[in-house]
């Protein structure tokens, strides 16, 4: 899955442990989300797009798929 959440972040001039403050999770799960290690659980998406004030679709997009 990609996402925006890099960039949304950096438009809030917040870190990775900022983010994860504000969230309540690690650090290193914001990381692994960003970096598409890891696909937050729906609860945490609905949060990230919440938190941003955007729908979770502007957020979250899935991988496109080779043709």
């Amino acid at each position: 899955m990609n996402n925006a959440i890099r960039a949304l972040r950096a438009e809030n001039g917040w870190s990775q442990a900022d983010l994860a403050d504000l969230l309540k999770v690690s650090r290193q799960t914001i990381n692994a989300i960003e970096t598409g290690r890891y696909d937050p659980s729906l609860p945490l998406a609905f949060a990230i797009a919440k938190l941003f004030s955007k729908p979770i679709e502007a957020i979250f997009t899935p991988d496109q798929e080779p043709t």
